[in-house]
């Protein structure tokens, strides 16, 4: 059995899409970053401990728990969710007319191993105007999204180019699941 330690729509979506079965029992920790830490470093972590934090509550032993987290990297900073609209009209700007990086760090926990990997997808930014900025920021779309913007949504009229996995930048890199799921 497989277990989503994920309340993400849009992880549920995506696994649903490629054809697994699975149960979802989101993880609650702690999601700040430690000081200086890498982002992959970071994403990984928390994708490992939400991974464990669920795999200890549940009594089935044969269950193998997935556990990810993403972030949006510009010039090795984190840029996770947007506190509120501010803070995503600050990230927006950032992010206009650059490359970002999208890393999305995967575990997988079950009673034999733990496995931990990350993808990362560079992302080109068309460069945004405050209108722009402004009016996105008013749909609500860049609330709960690592840098403040959805790929599948509105933002994809500013996203000209991405090198790697698309749907990586959604928050869930599928085949990277797949592959370690095979090997578990």
């Amino acid at each position: 059995m497989l277990i989503l330690a994920s309340a993400s729509p849009r992880r549920r979506e995506l696994l649903t899409q490629a054809g697994f079965e699975f149960q979802v029992q989101p993880a609650h920790i702690p999601e700040d970053p430690h000081a200086n830490e890498d982002p992959i470093a970071y994403v990984t972590r928390l994708a490992r401990e939400k991974a464990e934090a669920v795999y200890a509550q549940i009594s089935d032993p044969t269950a193998t728990v997935l556990g990810a987290d993403t972030t949006v990297t510009l010039d090795n900073h984190i840029l996770g969710k947007p506190e509120n609209p501010e803070d995503a009209a600050r990230m927006l700007r950032l992010l206009s007319g650059h490359t970002h990086r999208v890393i999305t760090g995967i575990a997988l926990v079950s009673a034999t191993k733990v496995q931990v990997a990350a993808e990362v997808t560079a992302v080109q930014f068309l460069t945004l105007s405050e209108q722009e900025i402004a009016s996105y920021v008013d749909t609500g779309e860049p609330n709960d999204k690592a840098g403040a913007y959805a790929i599948q949504g509105q933002a994809a009229r500013w996203i000209p180019r991405i090198e790697g996995c698309y749907f990586n930048v959604v928050g869930l890199p599928i085949s990277l699941v797949s592959t370690l799921l095979q090997s578990n």
